[in-house]
Parts: structure tokens; sequence; C-alpha cells
């Protein structure tokens, strides 16, 4: 089948070139024509792991290919994916859909009869029959249908390519169609599909993500419990996480969620639920917000508490920038913050991260940055643990305690093994800890 995929964000960049790679024809748009000339030679924007052998592969056989214009997309295919960004709105919670609707006036100017316009863009509730009578004057006949993304960053070509369900949201047997044409090399490997109204499906994304962030802030208001109680939340998380109805995925204690999704989208869910009147059904969600954001905070007092009471004069090492292993994206980085926040109070930061580094230094060019571990951890007071890459907890701590000036650990992610560090004579902190002492 022939389709476009509009906005060659991450979604949309990951969408195309595994549509492309299961046997359709795909036609990507962009505003950025220096987006699209680096994509058109088969090479994504941002890293993801095994992204760019799908784009060199499907540009390479002719199904992929790429473009500037919103004309030669409506003549191309009938349907068209919507995947730009929504992010938060300046000055308010809500999101901005300035760029999906200014995709759908620029369709609606070309759109052939017949066309189904398919979001992928996590918006609030309500969208796709907004959208739908944006385009109902233009282009009588055609039809918006939801299908929300549930792409994890690091992951994200494996999750389209073996996800755990395809969601559509649709008002018509005929766009259900078109879509279950789309998917049939995943439908026909047992992935299950729900099909149902636009409204379900826009809202199935928010619930998604907000009951993810809350699982996460919850063990993280235990972990502050446990602090005042003298309690071990790793223990307390491990014991819970034990009962099948509740699980041990994002049951980890410490600094807590950022990206691109997770903040906005529960911001926007319950600004929108303030519109429709359903305010006091997600009210929680406000205190899912500011228990994540308090983490930050508490990385950032206990940081100071372990170098005398004052980051003035000290120099502090950061391992981590990205929000995330596996990713090179900064949005929200809970690292960065809390990097910034500590240079803010006088402190000399030095940031490593194995990926990130040039995003880092065009979102926070006052911080320095580091390209090897030891550079970045040479003669400093503390060193703070921020994103759990694999190749931190690789470290050999005994050749890197001559390199420090205090050999202090404070491990805001909780996931590095205490032993190796006390050996060799490091006092390790962890955020988790009730005491922030050594386990």
């Amino acid at each position: 089948m022939r389709m476009t995929v509009i906005g060659t964000g991450y979604v949309g960049t990951v969408h195309a070139a595994c549509m492309a790679d299961i046997g359709h024809e795909v036609l990507g748009v962009d505003a950025d024509a220096d987006r699209i000339s680096s994509l058109a030679t088969g090479r994504a924007p941002f890293r993801e792991s095994g992204l760019d052998d799908f784009l060199a592969r499907t540009v390479a056989s002719g199904r992929l290919r790429f473009t500037t214009s919103l004309a030669e997309a409506a003549a191309f295919a009938r349907t068209h994916f919507i995947c730009v960004g929504t992010p938060q709105r300046p000055g308010g919670e809500a999101a901005d859909l300035r760029h999906v609707d200014a995709v759908a006036d620029g369709l609606a100017r070309h759109l052939r009869p017949g066309s189904l316009v398919v979001g992928k863009s996590t918006v609030p509730v309500g969208t796709a029959a907004r959208l739908g009578r944006r385009l109902a004057a233009p282009v009588p006949d055609a039809e918006v249908a939801w299908n929300p993304e549930f792409l994890r960053e690091g992951s994200a070509v494996q999750d389209f390519m073996r996800p755990e369900r395809i969601v559509v949201g649709v008002a018509s047997a005929r766009a259900e169609a078109v879509l279950r044409k789309l998917y049939a090399p995943l439908l026909r490997a047992g992935v299950t599909f729900f099909s149902t109204d636009p409204a379900t499906a826009e809202l199935v994304k928010a619930a998604a993500n907000s009951f993810l962030a809350t699982k996460i802030s919850f063990i993280n208001a235990m972990a502050e419990v446990c602090d005042a109680a003298g309690a071990d939340v790793r223990m307390l998380a491990s014991a819970v996480g034990a009962d099948s109805r509740i699980g041990d995925r994002f049951l980890d204690p410490g600094l807590g969620f950022g990206g691109s999704c997770f903040p906005k989208d529960i911001r926007a869910f319950a600004a929108r639920a303030e519109e429709i009147g359903a305010g006091e059904a997600v009210a929680f969600l406000h205190e899912v917000d500011r228990i994540n954001t308090r983490q930050r905070e508490r990385t950032v007092s206990r940081a100071r508490r372990l170098v005398g009471g004052s980051f003035d004069g000290r120099r502090i090492a950061v391992l981590g920038a990205s929000f995330k292993p596996g990713s090179d994206d900064v949005r929200d980085s809970p690292a960065l913050a809390v990097a910034e926040s500590v240079r803010k109070e006088g402190a000399t930061v030095r940031v490593h991260d194995p990926q990130a580094l040039d995003n880092a230094r065009a979102a926070r060019p006052d911080l320095a940055y580091a390209l090897d571990i030891p550079k970045a951890c040479e003669h400093a007071d503390l060193l703070l643990h921020l994103t759990p890459w694999p190749e931190y907890r690789r470290i050999d701590p005994a050749a890197l305690a001559p390199v420090v000036r205090h050999p202090v650990l404070l491990d805001a992610r909780n996931c590095l093994d205490d032993r190796p560090w006390r050996a060799a004579g490091w006092t390790l902190h962890a955020l988790a800890h009730p005491t922030g002492g050594t386990s």
C-alpha cells in the first residue's frame, strides 16, 4: 500500500522506516529541509538502536522516500499518518496542537477524495473529532482516525516490529479495513488488534502513560516514607512487586521520570480533563507530577549535604545526561536538571554521557562536558550517578578512586553494586536508602 508519514521526528521516522520495511511504499514529509536531506541518505537525525539499518535498507529499496511538500504527499497516497510533536503549551499545561492543526490545514488544500488521515501524535481526547470537522468542509468524504504509538526510546524499532498491541480509533468499517491491511504483516504474527472509537483510542495513550508515571511516583513517595521511618524502600519495592497483581516493573525508586512524553502527557491529560468537566477524576496526576519533581530536589539536597552543606568551590562529576539509557534525548532530563541546579549553587560540574553530549551541550551550554569517565571525574569532590547506562555499571571503582579528590558517590538511580565500590575505598550513598549511606 501507499502511505505518507507527516512529521519525521522520533515517532515519524521510526514509523516510516518500519512501515516501509514490512512492505509498504512510504513518503516521509517534513518542513525541515535539512532533516529531509539527511533522511534521504538513510541517516536518522537521532540515535535509536537499529533504526539506521532500517532507513538505509528501505531508502535503498525505493520503498521509502522523503519530501517537504504536502501537495506531493496528497498526490502520492490516500492514507496519511500525522506524527508531529505536541509539546506543552507555553505558559500552561495543556498540549500545544499548533503543529497538528497546521498539518491538517495544509493537507486539506490537497487531499484527494476518500482520503484517510490517521493521527499518531499524543493528543487530548476529542482531537480526532475536531480535525474531522475541520476537514469536512474542504474534503467532505475525508475521514480521521487515531492510532496511538507506544514506542519506547531505545527499543522503538523492536516495539514497532513486535508490539504488545495495536490500537485504532475509527468511525467507519472502511477506515478499520485500511488500517488492518496496513498492519497485516504484524497481525498475521498474532499481535492483538483493538478497534474502537477515536476518543477511546486517544485516551488509551493518555491513560497508559499516566498509569506508568503514577507507578514510578508511587514508589518514590514510598521512598520518602521509608526515609522518615528508617525503612528500606528497595526491599519494600521487591516485596510489593512480587504480588502478581502489581508486578515489579517501574517500581524502581530513584531520580524519577523525564523525557518528552510522561511529564508533558500527564499535564496535558489533567488539563484536558478539567476542560471537559472531569478534572477531579485525575486530580491525583498533579501530585504524581509534584512527587517526580521533588525527586530532583531531594537529589540536589542529598548531594549538598555530602559536600558539607554548600556547593561553592566544589567539583561535581555527573554520570549521565540523557533522560534514560539507550537514547541521546535530553528533553526534560532529570540528570541535566540536577546538574544545572548544582552548577547554579556554585559548583564546577563536568558531565559524561555515552551518547547525549552534543544534545546536552546545546540544551545546557553552561555545564562542562567530558568525552570519557576519568576526565569527567578528575579532582571531583562528589560523583553523581544520574542516568543508569550499562557503561556505568562496568566502571572499575579501584581505577577511578585515584582520579577523584574524594571517593564519594551518590547513586541516584539505586542500581550500582555497592560491594566493589566499598572494597575500593569509596563511600556509596543511595538516594533510596533511609540513611543515605552504604547498604
